[in-house]
């Protein structure tokens, strides 16, 4: 009983101590808890911050710090009531080791968070632009806090992240409604390539989709071992014209007036040479175009200016019913100005 005299005696000390400051710690944890609660409740005012911040995503970073910022002072305040100074250096010291620690643990969550806010203000593309983004194509479905999401040409979901997003070059085919685009005819070698331009050129001209300014052109492109490359190149309007659509018909209307003129569009050619044996003669073959009825027809057929060539506006309607199916989280916003 002697040993545990003096034991039980510093017990009970203890209890008697934790008794009486219960009233101030009481007191304290009620401080703590009203400094918190007052954080939480100023957070929870959406319309001010919306009405501070530019966009949506910067009002939740501000509620979100403010309730961080009201805990923490809250914890200070508890410990200064309850005159536990040292432990609050301690508390300070060991929070400032694990945030670094998470941090580094972090980091990348960190950057992609960072980079939806720095994507959210800059609003680099608009709901439905046609983007390729990092060799990814497709039409802009949202931004959210995390990721794009764009829906690919096949009619598929592809979530890029925001910190690829905000380092990657984005090409952006709707900002210009105009587009160029080129094709490649080869001539016979020996017929004049500056007529075959001219003629593959008005084709190109009298289709009603290809714009006059910009005017189209052709240059010669490459001379190879059995045929001249002529490359063409016309303007569409995107908005008006569907570009596949387009530059299909342009190379069916230059084919066809090509060879309409009497062009060839030979095949590739090799000439062997045996050195052992004998030389053989070489016959040149005749031009493979159609006689000049077939020609006519042909030329009739190809013609272009009733061929639809609207754009395709089944991925828009996807898109468009994607978005309105859940109009939350989206962070782009058409009236703010784009990058």
């Amino acid at each position: 009983d002697s040993n545990l005299a003096p034991a039980l005696g510093n017990l009970g000390k203890a209890a008697h101590g934790l008794l009486r400051a219960l009233p101030l710690t009481g007191v304290a944890i009620a401080i703590g808890l009203a400094i918190a609660f007052i954080g939480y409740a100023l957070a929870s005012v959406s319309r001010l911050w919306r009405w501070i911040a530019p966009n949506a995503f910067l009002a939740e970073l501000i509620a979100t710090s403010l309730r961080f910022v009201f805990i923490i002072v809250g914890l200070v305040a508890t410990l200064e009531v309850v005159g536990a100074t040292a432990l609050l250096g301690a508390v300070l010291g060991g929070a400032g080791v694990i945030g670094i620690a998470l941090g580094f643990a972090v980091r990348d969550t960190v950057d992609n968070y960072v980079s939806s806010l720095m994507l959210s203000l800059r609003q680099p593309f608009r709901a439905n632009d046609h983007v390729v983004i990092e060799g990814n194509e497709g039409r802009v479905v949202r931004l959210t806090s995390r990721a794009t999401i764009l829906m690919t040409l096949d009619g598929n979901h592809l979530r890029i992240p925001n910190s690829t997003v905000f380092k990657a070059v984005i090409l952006n085919y709707t900002r210009n409604p105009q587009r160029r685009f080129h094709f490649d005819l080869g001539v016979d070698a020996d017929d004049n390539p500056v007529d075959g331009m001219a003629v593959g050129l008005a084709a190109v001209n009298a289709l009603a989709f290809v714009l006059s300014d910009p005017k189209a052109r052709a240059v010669i492109q490459d001379v190879g071992d059995s045929n001249i490359v002529l490359r063409f190149y016309g303007w569409v309007d995107q908005a008006k014209t569907d570009f596949l659509k387009g530059r299909s018909l342009a190379i069916q209307a230059g084919k066809a007036a090509l060879e309409g003129a009497g062009f060839a569009l030979p095949e590739p050619i090799y000439r062997l040479r045996f050195d052992d044996g004998a030389p053989l003669p070489v016959k040149r073959l005749g031009p493979s175009a159609p006689p000049d009825d077939q020609r006519s027809a042909s030329a009739t057929d190809a013609s272009a200016g009733d061929q639809d060539t609207a754009p395709d506006e089944h991925l828009t309607r996807l898109v468009d019913d994607e978005r309105a199916g859940d109009p939350k989280g989206d962070l782009l916003d058409a009236g703010k100005p784009v990058e």
